[in-house]
């Protein structure tokens, strides 16, 4: 069986290009991944990394409610591979006590994720995707030192 890296959601940011990526890094903060996602993804995880709420549910948090209503419980996600610059993930739920893996787009599971307080993982395949965090830490102050 292959040991899945648990990584956790770091920021939501932007591109050079304006376009909303989402930072994952593992436990120790020494790789990241980042992930293109679209605009109400990015505001639907920011929200939640923030502690705020939306005065009526947002999608994911509709899913949830769903979720919980009928009995289910979502135990983690996993970012699973890259096909064509495409990032492809599943959502784990337990229903009636078997396992269900579902097919997802990485930002509503991990907007889901959040939300549940659930594990993130990503297999181990990706890592040669991520960055090392302290060339990004030092990319962004060298920025700031312009300014």
């Amino acid at each position: 069986m292959v040991k899945l890296l648990e990584m956790k959601v770091k920021a939501v940011t932007l591109d050079q290009g304006g376009g909303f990526l989402v930072l994952l890094v593992d436990q120790a903060e020494t790789k990241v991944l980042p992930i293109a996602i679209g605009p109400f993804e990015a505001q639907s995880i920011a929200l939640v990394l923030q502690g705020g709420a939306s005065p009526r549910p947002l999608t994911h948090d509709l899913l949830k409610s769903i979720c919980e209503k009928l009995g289910g419980t979502l135990k983690k996600i996993v970012i699973t591979n890259i096909i064509e610059s495409t990032f492809y993930a599943e959502l784990y739920l337990e229903y009636q006590g078997e396992e269900l893996i579902l097919d997802s787009r990485p930002s509503d599971a991990i907007a889901l994720a959040l939300r549940w307080e659930a594990a993130i993982y990503m297999a181990p395949r990706l890592v040669e995707f991520t960055y090392d965090y302290q060339d990004i830490i030092a990319d962004d102050q060298k920025k700031e030192d312009l300014h």
